[in-house]
């Protein structure tokens, strides 16, 4: 046993100090004790243990160095320098020579979140890497142990567990979340010197492109439906540009490289469409977009994206990466989907969606319809079955409202006193269609958050633990405003199917930087649901 000085981030929030000093109280094995302030200001503490030092600052997500004599930076603060390297004026060609020998230099002294291939897409909802990096000490998930997110979005869990080296399984019913997911984890074994030579070559492809042979076009290999849609928000010319950038890409080998290049060209389509940028609904804005654009954005966003990476694999390396699986697939039904695997997840970290808060498939249609994801007449179908889904018909809403009215028994009774309430405020008032349906779309949601949550629990071992990263809502029914207590009623969800509530953390959230930030929710829960031994 001996004393080490380990020093906490001075950038980070309260919530994230609580949960810095949760998982270095977990990893070594001992009370942390400020020194020179208290718990909440002081930036180094002391602890004794006798794991060390080079392990605890492999592990640490939210701390500076760890030492005793000598201070160790922690291998997450080199992986967030290298995102600094990548954007500091370093040749594309110099970065794997120099970064190892910049990183200490280029520690960052804020919040840091678009590392390694955190920042390759845009997506609404994403939650911090860090976080998910912590969960997994805090849970003491094995070297070898699994890591699930059913909902996995556009894979933040899942690139975190690989980095780690652990296994890692992801769910999601939206095909676009499941491709961004699959390349971000592949991506991270690519050969950085083959991926420059990609980029490089890609430039001067797209330098002087070639006229449009007839029958090579890309976009003529999408269905009529499709074609048709994306000619209602892409302008002819970007249309064309955008055939020159997929056919350069698909001229790339292997198909890692290719799936890496496709999915930054996924990233720009709003950019250059008619669709107004930062608003999640459907809306159009017919504005000029000059030619050579699409190309020019195209090209900058592979640059930026292909030099983060690199300079990233060239401070990490390639080896330890771990086992990735990504299913297009229902969350409620996970366990079913993934059933050799019941009793064995370690942590399932997610972040579920709102209750009727976002249009989903809405947000990412472009990129479904124009990399073939999802056909256009397919939208509905599938939006329909989707979690927290707000588009539904008169009768879908009476067969809702028929099924709680049967199965109210399954909610907390103060999760049914909700929407009972809701539903008799809106019947009392002249309201319009969207807000007659809430009541039903609220139970449709707990009741599917129930069989998520029933899912989980049947695939966790165990000790095993979830983490739920969720906000509340605020609706307005019959004129009067009504606060939507969504993790208060996850909560008593969870525990009536057999979690153990094991902490609950309120998360004081930063403004987004993306191009959703209007949309973001200004506070989330961090709910941790343990399943007893």
């Amino acid at each position: 046993m001996r004393d080490l000085i380990c020093q906490i981030k001075d950038h980070i929030q309260p919530f994230e100090r609580q949960l810095a000093l949760q998982e270095l109280e977990t990893l070594a094995a001992a009370t942390p004790i400020p020194i020179g302030g208290d718990e909440d200001a002081a930036l180094q503490f002391r602890v004794t243990t006798s794991v060390k030092i080079g392990e605890l600052a492999s592990k640490l997500a939210y701390w500076h160095t760890v030492g005793a004599r000598r201070q160790e930076i922690t291998a997450q603060l080199r992986s967030e320098a290298t995102s600094i390297i990548a954007r500091n004026g370093v040749a594309l060609d110099d970065l794997p020579r120099v970064v190892p020998h910049m990183v200490d230099e280029k520690l960052p002294n804020k919040r840091c979140l678009r590392y390694a291939t955190h920042g390759l897409h845009e997506y609404r909802g994403k939650f911090f890497p860090q976080l998910v990096h912590a969960f997994m000490n805090m849970a003491s998930v094995p070297a070898d142990g699994i890591v699930l997110d059913p909902m996995c979005g556009s894979g933040t869990t899942l690139v975190e567990a690989v980095l780690s080296g652990r296994s890692a399984y992801g769910l999601d019913m939206n095909p676009l979340s499941v491709f961004v997911s699959e390349v971000k984890c592949e991506a991270l074994s690519i050969d950085p010197k083959g991926l420059i030579k990609a980029y490089n070559d890609l430039s001067e492809r797209l330098a002087n492109p070639s006229p449009m042979l007839g029958g090579t076009s890309y976009f003529e290999t999408l269905a009529g439906i499709d074609r048709d849609y994306l000619k209602r928000w892409f302008a002819p010319s970007v249309l064309d540009e955008l055939d020159h950038v997929e056919l350069a890409v698909a001229a790339l080998r292997p198909e890692s490289v290719r799936n890496f290049y496709r999915l930054c060209l996924s990233n720009i389509l709003r950019g250059v469409s008619w669709q107004k940028d930062d608003d999640l609904r459907v809306r159009k804005e017919v504005t000029p977009i000059k030619k050579g654009e699409a190309i020019a954005r195209f090209l900058d966003e592979a640059r930026r994206s292909t030099k983060t990476l690199v300079a990233f694999i060239a401070q990490r390396g390639r080896k330890g990466i771990g086992r990735y699986t990504v299913h297009e697939a229902d969350a409620r039904d996970a366990a079913g989907k993934l059933h050799p695997m019941k009793g064995s997840v370690d942590a399932v970290i997610t972040s579920p969606p709102y209750a009727t808060a976002l249009p989903y498939l809405d947000t990412d249609r472009l990129s479904l319809i124009y990399l073939g994801l999802l056909g256009r007449d397919e939208h509905r179908r599938r939006d329909a079955v989707m979690i927290g889904n707000r588009e539904i018909t008169e009768r879908t809403r009476e067969s809702y409202w028929n099924t709680y009215c049967k199965d109210r028994a399954l909610l907390p009774e103060d999760t049914s006193a909700l929407i009972d309430r809701i539903d008799e405020l809106n019947r009392n008032a002249n309201v319009g269609f969207r807000r007659r349906n809430l009541s039903a779309l609220l139970a449709k949601y707990f009741f599917d958050m129930r069989n998520v949550l029933a899912s989980q629990f049947d695939l966790l071992r165990p000790g095993g633990v979830m983490f739920l990263v969720i906000g509340n809502n605020r609706t307005t029914a019959g004129g009067e405003e009504i606060e939507i207590r969504t993790t208060h009623h996850l909560t008593k969800i969870a525990q009536s199917v057999g979690f153990r509530l094991a902490g609950d953390l309120s998360m004081q959230m930063l403004s987004s930087r993306d191009i959703f930030r209007k949309n973001a929710m200004a506070s989330e829960q961090i709910l941790t649901l343990q399943k007893d031994q």
